[in-house]
């Protein structure tokens, strides 16, 4: 059941499924998440069957259904799922930059400037130089280690009785100069065995994961989802100034502690399962914004935009120079650089 009201916002709809229940609907939101869900299904699709080998979206359904025929090898251990992992590591990122931007307030900020994938970086670099790292199959392990601890490190040097935005902005982007320099230190003078593999790892890719990666992002993302609920319901008035959020009842510097902590917690897991992937937590969240129009950096359409979004550039790396494989991270950052100056002389323009 749901009623309208003259004095609701334009554009939403009250939802009441019980009398003691209501929820406000914002309309094109979620026209706009339906249109953002049907598109990663035709984005998956076309990543299931394009490649090296053309497979019919038919004999995709039928191995998918049956798990069984002459392309099983194909669409279930290789693309399928890199796909998902691929909609997994964009929703997280995608989310992650809504967190990072609605607490600072700056729509140019994302986890890489507060630390997180440098600090990555810097730890997968000092496991695999100190031979701590027996197996591959850790580093992700570390990597979500070090970003977490980049981003308290962070935190705590901005701190000065209370958190401001632009003190914590400016104290990440020197803590990711510091890391960055490490990370360059160690690949000039490392062997070359291993700074190839540190370097493979800093362009992030999906090539070669799947499940293994997949699995834990995905319990991740589940067990995140009180909080983004939690989220999305304080962003509200947190984006009004802090003075007039506090007279609301919201406690500033627990939401936005909480809020970094969230974005930091999905940003280093889907840094982890995939390696730095820059510039889509800069742009879904801003791409969304702007589709479906609402003064808040919409959760759902941001995870969607970023699922979306690099589910499409891995099926474009995978796919425009056959047979080499561009690293997904690399062409991610090669369209998203001209976004940046984009946004960048849009806010020159409207300060100016």
């Amino acid at each position: 059941m749901s009623t309208r009201s003259a004095s609701l916002p334009s554009g939403h709809t009250v939802i009441r499924p019980r009398p003691a229940v209501s929820l406000l609907l914002h309309r094109r939101s979620a026209a706009v998440a339906v249109a953002l869900l049907v598109l990663l299904a035709g984005v998956m699709l076309a990543s299931a069957c394009l490649g090296q080998t053309y497979i019919p979206p038919g004999e995709v359904w039928r191995t998918l259904r049956t798990g069984s025929g002459p392309y099983d090898l194909v669409v279930t251990e290789l693309r399928v799922p890199r796909i998902a992992l691929g909609a997994l590591v964009g929703a997280a990122l995608g989310l992650a930059g809504a967190l990072v931007q609605s607490v600072t307030r700056n729509p140019l900020a994302s986890p890489d400037v507060i630390g997180v994938g440098h600090g990555a970086a810097a730890a997968t670099v000092l496991a695999l130089a100190t031979g701590a790292v027996a197996s591959p199959g850790a580093l992700p392990v570390v990597s979500v280690a070090g970003g977490l601890a980049a981003a308290a490190l962070v935190y705590v040097l901005a701190w000065r009785r209370g958190m401001q935005p632009n003190r914590f902005v400016l104290t990440g982007v020197g803590i990711g100069v510091a890391l960055s320099a490490v990370v360059q230190l160690y690949l000039t003078d490392s062997e070359l065995e291993a700074a190839e593999q540190v370097k493979l790892w800093l362009t992030g890719s999906l090539n070669g994961r799947g499940r293994e990666q997949a699995g834990p992002l995905g319990v991740v993302l589940l067990v995140s989802l009180p909080a983004l609920v939690w989220a999305g319901r304080i962003l509200r008035p947190l984006g009004l100034d802090a003075d007039t959020a506090a007279a609301l009842g919201v406690r500033v510097d627990r939401a936005r502690l909480g809020l970094t902590v969230l974005g930091v917690v999905l940003a280093a897991t889907a840094t982890g399962a995939a390696g730095p992937i820059g510039f889509v937590a800069l742009t879904a969240p801003q791409l969304a914004r702007r589709i479906t129009r609402t003064p808040q950096l919409p959760l759902l359409n941001t995870a969607l935009t970023g699922a979306v979004v690099l589910v499409a550039a891995d099926l474009a790396a995978r796919t425009l120079l056959p047979p080499l494989e561009i690293p997904v991270g690399a062409l991610t950052s090669l369209v998203g650089g001209p976004y940046l100056l984009w946004l960048l002389g849009r806010r020159r323009t409207a300060t100016g």
